[in-house]
This record gives structure tokens, C-alpha cells and sequence, in this order.
């Protein structure tokens, strides 16, 4: 739920501030026989009109009748376009996109957001212009996008120290109370910025930062503003994320004293569900269901979608822990419904942010049905909770290459089963659960598997042994050697992840081992290198199976189709470019010469030229693409660093008009009519890990249209790839299936160069035929 629910825009004049509840609908409904006086011909009339109506939409905002509000102020925008006063559009576009944040309609929120501001810039209207950089700024930190929201929060917060607390572009302070937000103080505005940064360093867990924020904002307010009420129900947030809880319930109690006065619902609903966690957390199940319930009756009444699904959620978890596993199937299933309507329009980093926000319901609900033995069930709540946006993206992708619009639903069970028959292979899906890890295995024949792997005895939690694993193999940085100090511990680590992923479903496996088994990991879980995972007897995962990943399961259903449309022939290889410069200061990146010999051997396999130096530019890409059934590059592979000096990309030659760089921005944007692309380069199967996947080079990949893939979990060394690749190449000519050829190549590799550094890099995502 929202702290801070962007009420500060919505705040109605001081006299009403002050007002208790009922005699807040009394002024409301005076207020109402007021907006209702007829359309006057004169201008001094209309404004008069509009400066109603749009004190009207406060009042019905503030007694929680949102919708109403909505409708007020579709009439007060018309009549301040048809008199040109572009200051109350500005206002009324602002308000309106509140009430949508409020109905969690984001999308809509936003573009009503963008339009204020950009009505505000135009008219010089910084006072309106802090105050929507803000609200702007509130809601990214509501969907999850913490960095993008302080940069907004940042900006109002310099634009009110440049103004000096000063009202700039408008008339008189009378008009200006009652037009606009503008009714309070200028400080106000800046503890309702300071706020608002306060509240998205609680999200990113700063919470001394974040009391800072919060406590300079107290020092702003006069007693009995709801701003006041906002700053201590952020505060309560603070010290109940440091288990102070008494300090909490005293912080939330002073907040949902001063709601209740001023009879705003939806704050007061807001702080109710606070106090319902102070309680759950102490084990006080009986006083926090009672406070969820209250905060759950006001969330309806007022269509506060948001606040009604973090409250069922809330909800669902005190039935867990009471062991009412029934109720809390019921109640987690409505919120994840609730939640999921609130992706419906978001653009793509939006819906991958948002779902960050979102996952813990989806991890609760499995957890329910798998104590209640539903592990069907289970699992289709676990194919429900991942790589979303990635499967909306590809969906409308297939519809506009049809012309075939997709109505792109979770899979249900039997779907699964016919998406590993369809893939001939044995599915393995993983979810990452508080202290356990679930397992899933769905074999070609329709046989399904389920186990659970306790992860409490573990020595190190489950991230941290992946992460050892791959400094033991010598992939923890940009080199490619291996520390010998390591290299005798890489054995050891693999064999234990191998004990916690493999061993509990290894009996159900297939003994073939050209029969493919397709690993969708999750969480940390998508930067083990499962081909390298070793057995008791020392033997490597890879001598037993043909190995594949994938996002989700339903990835790999939309993957075939795209698949099926591959009907280009040529073969698009580029190698070892004139290198570019990155990082600051610019660096040229080292040459390759494995690279430049690996793209040579494999054009002459293919009897075509291979692309170079300074001619394997972006230009050069771009105009081939449309024709290629295979694309590879051998070059650089970038990953993000810490401080955003250098770009997840891939290295390309630089021309007059580019650095070279090619990024996953650029490739969505691109149509890839490709059957395999091939990045033979470092750390391109990276990205940042979300419950959307890997964000990065593979995943939009993906979304421009490539059915398969071949990237690598780390730096890799330059000869040994080039034989790898050469290889791979080799085999594939003898056996269309990719992911048997992939291993063939990688058991060649192996025999001349065993570490797992030289030839357990490179995964195949998507389609193997």
C-alpha cells in the first residue's frame, strides 16, 4: 500500500483541514449546491464554475469518492480548455492522474502525469512543476522503480530551493488555495518532496537515510495538516522496519488520530493496514486481522485497488501463519489477481518493476498449496509468476507479424504438458522460497514430478553457494584466468549444488543422454552453470544430459512460434572488430584474435564471407539482418558496472555516426527473422535478475524475434571459445537439433581443455530442432 498515497495534492483548503468528519460532509454537500449553479455567460463566471468543480473533486477525493472525483474533473478540464486558462489545466491534469494512482490505474496515471508537466513547464509554472516531478516520482516508487523515482524526487526538491520558497505565476494567494494544490505553505511543498525521498530510501532499505528525510519534513508542517499525519505514517514505516515497534504503534496511532479527524479514508486506510503489521509481527494475529479488515473495508469502499491487495496479502499470511491454510489460499489468490490487473498498460521496465513489488504474493501462494499437497497448483502459480512482461512483449510480437491477436493467458497444467511434448524434452522448473526450493519436472509423456529441498541446513543460503561456485571456476571477473587457490575448490562447490538441484530429481531424469532436459531457473539460480555440475563420481551433468534453459515455460511455447516463421537462408557472421572505447576514461577494448579466426572458420563453413575489423560495424549489422537465418558475433561482451560507466552491450566497431556499442535497447527495436543468434562473447548471458528473468543481451534477444540462443554466464578465454564455437558449428551440420550439437561440442572441448572455465560458459535458450 501506498505511505505516502500522494495525499498532499489532494489537500483541500484550511478550514476544512481542521474539520471533523461530519461536518466535512456538511461543507462538502453546501459545496456541491454551489458547483451546481448554471453555465454563466460571462468569463468571470466560468472561472468561478471551474474553481468549484475543482474544489469539488478535493472534497469527493478527500471523503474517498474517487471515482466521483474523476467525473468532476472531466467537466472542470473542458471548461478551463474552452476559457484557455492552461494554469487549472495543469492542476486538473495533475489531480487527475492521483485519483488514477489511487484506483492503481498507473499507465493511465502517468500519461495524465506527463501531460501536467508538460503543460506546467510550458506556462512557467515551477510552483506546479516541483509538486508534479513529485507525484511523479511517488508513483515510480510505488511500481518498484526506486533510482528513477529519487531522480524525480531530486528535481522538484532543486527547483524548490531555487524558488526560494516563493509562489511564482499566479495571482493572488486567495486564487491560488483554492485552484490548486498551491493552498499550502511553500514548506509544505518541500515536506511533501523530502517525503517523498524519504519514503523510496524505505525501499531500498536506507532507513537511518530515510528518518532523516522524514524527520525534516516534520519540522515543516503546523499542527493538524494531513501532511503531518503523512510524515508520521512514513516514520511508523521506518521504525517498524527496525523493530521498534512501540515506537511504531505510536507514530501510526498519532497518523490514524489525525486521518480520522480530517476524515480522509484513504490515508486513514493506509495507516490502519501499518498498524495491522506492527501487530502481525509481534504474533498479535487477532488485533492485526482486525485492523486488515478495517483497512480492507475502507480500500473497497473507495476502489483503492492498490491498498486492497496489500491488505489481502497482508490478510493471507496471518491465515498461514495461523495455520488456516484454506483462507489463505483464498485471500493470496484475490490479491495476486488484484495485483496483476495493476500491470494492465505499463510499458515493459514498468511491468518488470512493478512485479518485483508483487513477487512475495506469488511465493506466499505456492508455499500455501504445497503444505496443502496442491502442487499442481503450485506450479502453475510459480509459471504465473515469472517472466510476464517477457511473455505480454512476445505475445503482441506474434500478433502483429499474424496479424492474429493472442490472448496471452498463464498456462494451465494440461498446457504445460503439451508445451513438453511439443518440446520433446523433460521440464525442469525451480522456485526459490523463503527456506525452501521447490522442484518441478514434467517429462514429454505428461508424467509430472514435484520435491522439496529444505535449504535451512545449508551452510551458506543458496545465493552465496552459487556465487562461490563460480569464483571456484575462475568466473567472478572480467579475466579469464584461474586462480589455482581456487581451481581446486570449483570440484567441491559444483558437486554440492549438484546434491541440492540435480540429486532430488535425478532418478526421474531421462538415461538417454541426447534426450534434452530444459532447466527454468530462478532467481540466482540463472547463473549456474548447470552443464558443469558434477555427480559423486565426478562426472559433469553434461556426459549424462542435453542441456537447454529457459525464462518460463510458456517462453518456450511463443519461441516455436516464432520459430516457425524462419524463412531466410543467408548466414550473418562478424568477428574481432576495430574495437571501441568505453568506460570513463574511454578505454579501446583489447582485440581478439581467437575471434577474428573463429569468424573466419565458421563463414568458410558456411561458404560466406565473414565480416571484420573495421567494416563489422552497427550499419553493417543492421543492413543484413532482415536475411539472416543464423547470426554470430565474435567479440566483446559487456556488463553493466556499478557506476554505469559502461553498458550491457555488445562490441561493435564505432563509425561517424555511433560508439559501437550494441545494446538491448537497440535490439528490441530491431526485427531478428534469425533460427539461431549466436554471442560468442563474455557475460552475455548475464543481466540484472528479476522475476522477469535476465534483463539483458539474451532477453531481448528474445523479444526481437530470435527462437534460440547461444550466450555465455562469464568472461571467457579467446582460443578456447574458438574451438568451442568451430565445434559447435561441425556438429550442428551433422545433427539439426542445437542443443545436441552444443554438447557434443562442449564433450570435444572438454577432452582438451577440462576446467569448466574453457567450455561450460555458453548456454542454448529457446528452441533446440
Amino acid at each position: 500500500m501506498k505511505s505516502s498515497k500522494l495525499a498532499v495534492t489532494m489537500i483541500v483548503l484550511a478550514t476544512l483541514t481542521f474539520t471533523p468528519k461530519a461536518e466535512a460532509k456538511s461543507l462538502f454537500t453546501n459545496r456541491q449546491v454551489i458547483a451546481q449553479v448554471p453555465n454563466s455567460q460571462t468569463n468571470q463566471n466560468r472561472v468561478n464554475e471551474l474553481n468549484q468543480l475543482i474544489q469539488k473533486s478535493k472534497d469527493e477525493e478527500q471523503l474517498g469518492l474517487v471515482t466521483e472525483a474523476l467525473e468532476t474533473l472531466q467537466k472542470a478540464i473542458q471548461i478551463s480548455r474552452e476559457i484557455g486558462d492552461f494554469d487549472k489545466e495543469g492542476t486538473i491534469l495533475n489531480n487527475m492522474a492521483v485519483s488514477y494512482s489511487i484506483l492503481g490505474k498507473y499507465a493511465t496515471s502517468i500519461k495524465f502525469y506527463q501531460q501536467a508537466l508538460a503543460i506546467r513547464k510550458k506556462n512557467n509554472d515551477i510552483f506546479g512543476e516541483q509538486l508534479t516531478l513529485s507525484n511523479i516520482g511517488g508513483l515510480y516508487t510505488e511500481i518498484g522503480q526506486y533510482n528513477k523515482a529519487l531522480e524525480f524526487h531530486q528535481a522538484a526538491l532543486a527547483i524548490n530551493k531555487q524558488i526560494g520558497n516563493r509562489p511564482t505565476n499566479t495571482t493572488t494567494l486567495a486564487d491560488q488555495v483554492l485552484t490548486d494544490i498551491d493552498d499550502l505553505r511553500n514548506s509544505d511543498y518541500e515536506a511533501f518532496i523530502l517525503n517523498n525521498i524519504g519514503g523510496t530510501y524505505q525501499k531500498l532499505g536506507q532507513y537511518d537515510k530515510a528518518l532523516e528525510f522524514h524527520e525534516q519534513a516534520l519540522t515543516k508542517k503546523g499542527k493538524g495538516y494531513e501532511g503531518e499525519a503523512t510524515t508520521l505514517n512514513y516514520i511508523g514505516g521506518v521504525y517498524l522496519k527496525q523493530g521498534k515497534y512501540d515506537k511504531a504503534l505510536e507514530a501510526y496511532q498519532r497518523a490514524l488520530a489525525i486521518n480520522k479527524f480530517l476524515g480522509n479514508m484513504e490515508a486513514g486506510g493506509t495507516v490502519l493496514h501499518n498498524i495491522g503489521v506492527v501487530y502481525s509481527t509481534q504474533g498479535k494475529y487477532d488485533k492485526a486481522l482486525e485492523f486488515y479488515q478495517a483497512s480492507l473495508k475502507l480500500a473497497k469502499k473507495i476502489g483503492d485497488l492498490p491498498g486492497e491487495a496489500v491488505t489481502l496479502y497482508s490478510t493471507g499470511l496471518v491465515y498461514r501463519d495461523l495455520g488456516q491454510y484454506p483462507n489463505a489460499e483464498k485471500t493470496l489468490f484475490s490479491a495476486m489477481k488484484i495485483e496483476e490487473s495493476l500491470r494492465v498498460g505499463l510499458i515493459d521496465p514498468d511491468k518488470v518493476s512493478i512485479f518485483e513489488t508483487q513477487a512475495a504474493t506469488y511465493r506466499a501462494l505456492q508455499q500455501v498449496l504445497i503444505i496443502q499437497k496442491k502442487n499442481i497448483e503450485a506450479l502453475e502459480v510459480a509459471e504465473r509468476g515469472r517472466a510476464r512482461a517477457l511473455v505480454d512483449l512476445l505475445g503482441l510480437k506474434i500478433s502483429e507479424n499474424t496479424n492474429n491477436k493472442q490472448d496471452i493467458k498463464p498456462p494451465s497444467f494440461e498446457q504445460i504438458q503439451q508445451i513438453a511434448k511439443a518440446q520433446n524434452a523433460t521440464l525442469v522448473e525451480y522456485s526459490v522460497n523463503e527456506s525452501n526450493l521447490y522442484i518441478w519436472v514434467i517429462k514429454p509423456t505428461g508424467d509430472f514430478k514435484f520435491k522439496q529441498v529444505a535449504l535451512k541446513s545449508l551452510k551458506a543460503p543458496l545465493a552465496e553457494l552459487v556465487s562461490k561456485s563460480r569464483l571456484a571456476i575462475g568466473a567472478g571477473g572480467r579475466g579469464i584466468r584461474v586462480d589455482p587457490k581456487e581451481e581446486s575448490n570449483h570440484k567441491q562447490n559444483l558437486q554440492e549444488l549438484h546434491e541440492i538441484l540435480i540429486e532430488p530429481i535425478a532418478s526421474v531424469l531421462p538415461t538417454n543422454p541426447e534426450d534434452k532436459v530444459i532447466f527454468i531457473p530462478h532467481n540466482s539460480l540463472f547463473l549456474v552453470p548447470f552443464v558443469a555440475l558434477q555427480d559423486k563420481d565426478s562426472k559433469y551433468l553434461i556426459e549424462k544430459h542435453t542441456i537447454l534453459t529457459a525464462p518460463a515455460i510458456q517462453v518456450l511455447d511463443l519461441t516455436r512460434q516464432q520459430r516457425q516463421k524462419v524463412t531466410v537462408k543467408d548466414v550473418l557472421v562478424m568477428g574481432n572488430p576495430i574495437m571501441p572505447k568505453v568506460g570513463i576514461p574511454p578505454v579501446q577494448l583489447a582485440p581478439l584474435k581467437g575471434a577474428a579466426t573463429e569468424a573466419l572458420n565458421i563463414a568458410n563453413l558456411f561458404k560466406t564471407k565473414a565480416i571484420t575489423g573495421k567494416d563489422a560495424t552497427k550499419a553493417a549489422f543492421k543492413q543484413r539482418l532482415s536475411t539472416a537465418k543464423i547470426i554470430h558475433l565474435a567479440t566483446h561482451g559487456l556488463l553493466d558496472d556499478a557506476d554505469k560507466s559502461i553498458p550491457t552491450a555488445i562490441a561493435l566497431a564505432p563509425s561517424g555516426t555511433d560508439d559501437g556499442l550494441l545494446t538491448p535497447a537497440e535490439i528490441i527495436d530491431l526485427k531478428i527473422n534469425s533460427e539461431l543468434v549466436v554471442l560468442s562473447a563474455c557475460d552475455t548471458g548475464r543481466g540484472t535478475i528479476t522475476g522477469d528473468g535476465v534483463i539483458g543481451l539474451s532477453r531481448a534477444l528474445i523479444i526481437a524475434g530470435a527462437p534460440s540462443m547461444i550466450v555465455s554466464l562469464w568472461s571467457v578465454p579467446d582460443s578456447q571459445t574458438s574451438e568451442l564455437m568451430i565445434q559447435f558449428y561441425q556438429q550442428w551440420k551433422k545433427n539439426p537439433d542445437k542443443a545436441v550439437a552444443l554438447r557434443n561440442a562442449m564433450l570435444i572441448t572438454m577432452k582438451k581443455h577440462p576446467h569448466p572455465i574453457n567450455w561450460a560458459a555458453f548456454i542454448l535458450i529457446g528452441e533446440a530442432e
